[in-house]
């Protein structure tokens, strides 16, 4: 079983949203979209192609960690953050508790940039992949998070978590 709160991490147009609704439905859990708790000037640098720097991330991983705990019961719930570098993902522990699972989506640069591409009426535009991939600090073997291809199907990726959750519980 997964635990209550679920995030769904990566780059900008690794997928995270598209895999984040499909385990919120499937798990009957409320669904919170990353980039909706961005304030309004973050939105605008990023659109601008202006890379965001700690201090803008700060307040958004705030804002977005106290609603993640605010609503992780009782069917928990699932979310989308970048969650780029470890101490972001380790504030967001902080903020919203334990268990929490981190589920790293990966692909290759020309994969996400063709996403990104084809995209209809997000601001975060392709100049801004490179500097996300620098950023971009993989979970370490101490954090809890399961690492998957953005390649593959929504539904394969759902079916790995659920065997996942499944060897977690025998083995707790």
């Amino acid at each position: 079983m997964l635990p209550e709160a679920v995030i769904v991490m990566g780059v900008t147009g690794v997928g995270k949203s598209t895999l984040g609704a499909a385990l919120a439905a499937e798990r009957g859990a409320p669904f919170l979209e990353g980039d909706s708790f961005h304030p309004p000037e973050n939105v605008r640098k990023m659109s601008e192609g202006i890379p965001l720097q700690d201090a803008d991330r700060w307040p958004w991983l705030n804002l977005l960690g106290q609603a993640i705990a605010a609503r992780r019961e009782p069917n928990g719930a699932v979310a989308t953050c970048s969650a780029l570098r470890r101490a972001y993902r380790d504030r967001l522990r902080v903020l919203i508790g334990e268990p929490l699972l981190f589920v790293c989506l990966q692909a290759d640069r020309d994969a996400i940039a063709a996403r990104m591409q084809a995209r209809q009426g997000h601001y975060m535009p392709v100049t801004l992949l490179d500097s996300q991939l620098a950023t971009l600090e993989l979970p370490g073997r101490d954090e809890w998070a399961i690492v998957l291809s953005a390649n593959d199907s929504v539904h394969d990726m759902l079916a790995r978590l659920r065997a996942e959750s499944r060897i977690r519980s025998s083995n707790a």
